[in-house]
């Protein structure tokens, strides 16, 4: 059991199935929330303009689609980062577009930059590098 969790903004059903199963199988010690648009992680981070924010916690880690309905993935974290409460909160963008330039994702504020399908070992590493690596369980496959 974990006391940290992790917030997964996808659209996508079928890869939150397969990021859950990859997450369970890696021992990845974290329970991971799910929001399936824009507005719906910024809802739960920062809150609204008449309600605070849904979850009271903040997260250890933001993965984060960039194709997102209702708000995109890029406007999503020049909100995280504009916002005093997640300003600093560790964002790595997961994205399937093989065009996209990584930089851009650091331009705006990101800690790490993944494609699609996720490569657990590339993104226990991207752990370690924002200093989160006891999320991943030790001995486990990679």
């Amino acid at each position: 059991m974990t006391n940290e969790t992790l917030l997964l903004v996808e659209d996508d059903p079928q890869a939150v199935i397969l990021l859950n199963r990859t997450f369970k199988k890696r021992g990845f010690n974290v329970a991971v929330t799910v929001a399936s648009d824009g507005a719906q992680a910024l809802e739960t981070l920062i809150g609204s303009m008449t309600a605070g924010p849904s979850c009271p916690r903040l997260p250890a880690i933001v993965l984060l689609d960039l194709d997102l309905p209702k708000v995109h993935g890029f406007e999503v974290l020049k909100r995280i980062r504009a916002h005093p409460r997640t300003k600093t909160l560790p964002v790595i963008i997961l994205t399937s577009d093989r065009d996209m330039d990584a930089a851009l994702g650091y331009t705006f504020g990101a800690n790490g930059f993944l494609r699609k399908p996720l490569d657990f070992a590339a993104f226990s590493q991207a752990l370690l590098g924002i200093g989160l690596g006891a999320l991943v369980k030790t001995g486990g496959r990679n």
